[in-house]
């Protein structure tokens, strides 16, 4: 097993705690879909948000999820960057998988698909899909 990351973003309409929370468990939902993943081979996530979200902690989300009690989580700001993606909710999902880098699936929802589209379908990894747009 090796570990490997597992990217996804989203957003949410407005800065509420109930909508920052919803959007965060849907994309990890997803991600966990996608590529078959247990909370017991999870190593972290680490969740970052656009600095004009801050209603709440999107890690509330998950630690409330089923298994996910000890899976250790980490929020952070996003990097305020001219022109970003607006009410933006990324993860990094770090996972002790037997998957090759190229078989992971990431999940891009709602707007946020913008930022990787050529990924935002969850297809596989493919040289093409290296991009400027992280």
């Amino acid at each position: 097993m090796k570990v490997r990351g597992i990217r996804g973003a989203t957003t949410v309409e407005h800065n509420d705690a109930d909508e920052i929370l919803a959007a965060t468990a849907e994309l990890l939902e997803e991600m966990v879909r996608l590529n078959h993943v247990d909370p017991d081979d999870i190593a972290s996530v680490f969740i970052t948000m656009s600095p004009d979200l801050n209603a709440t902690f999107p890690a509330r989300a998950i630690r409330t999820m089923s298994g996910w009690e000890t899976v250790p989580l980490m929020c952070a700001t996003e990097i305020d960057v001219p022109g970003g993606l607006a009410r933006c909710i990324r993860l990094l999902m770090l996972v002790n998988t037997e998957l090759s880098p190229r078989a992971i699936r990431h999940a891009y929802l709602k707007e946020a698909r913008k930022l990787r589209p050529d990924l935002a379908g969850g297809e596989d990894l493919t040289d093409s899909a290296f991009s400027s747009n992280v």
